[in-house]
């Protein structure tokens, strides 16, 4: 026995499915997170660049942090136009810092020039919040010297 639906219950029906797959295709799947990239191991003159940068951010002096970075050096903010020279990083940074942790998970020089990319979290263990990269100058006296610090945090934006 086959039931026919009236004309009003055929549409109730292709309503209410328009409404279901409308609801069920705009909700965007949810992502597991992606598996942290191991750490590495820093030669010392590089994991000295991390450490002192930690030191600095946590004791919130935009003074000790301006000078890790080269004279004509670079901040690079999410949403925000780049910030150059000592004297400008040092305005920039005042008034921020805090706990801070940072590990590193690729690295390279090549004569006077390199790089750390990393991830950083407010304690050594956690998950990392977010991800950085700093290109680096060799400076006269052997140290190495931030030239940009460009990072962002690892949460989806929100559209």
């Amino acid at each position: 026995m086959i039931l026919e639906a009236k004309p009003m219950q055929k549409r109730a029906m292709v309503v209410g499915a328009m409404l279901w797959a409308t609801t069920a295709l705009s909700q965007t799947p949810t992502e597991a997170p992606a598996p942290a990239l191991p750490s590495v191991e820093l030669p010392p003159s590089l994991s000295r660049v991390l450490a002192d940068y930690e030191t600095a951010w946590s004791g919130r002096d935009p003074k000790a942090l301006a000078a890790l970075f080269a004279e004509d050096g670079f901040v690079l903010p999410s949403g925000r136009p780049p910030v150059r020279g000592r004297a400008a990083i040092e305005r920039y940074y005042t008034g921020h810092g805090g706990p801070l942790s940072l590990r590193a998970f690729a690295f390279a020089t090549d004569g006077k020039v390199g790089h750390i990319l990393g991830g950083y979290t407010s304690r050594k263990g956690e998950p990392d919040d977010g991800k950085f990269t700093l290109t680096l100058r060799q400076a006269a006296d052997g140290r190495w010297l931030i030239f940009s610090d460009m990072d962002n945090g690892n949460a989806r934006r929100r559209e």
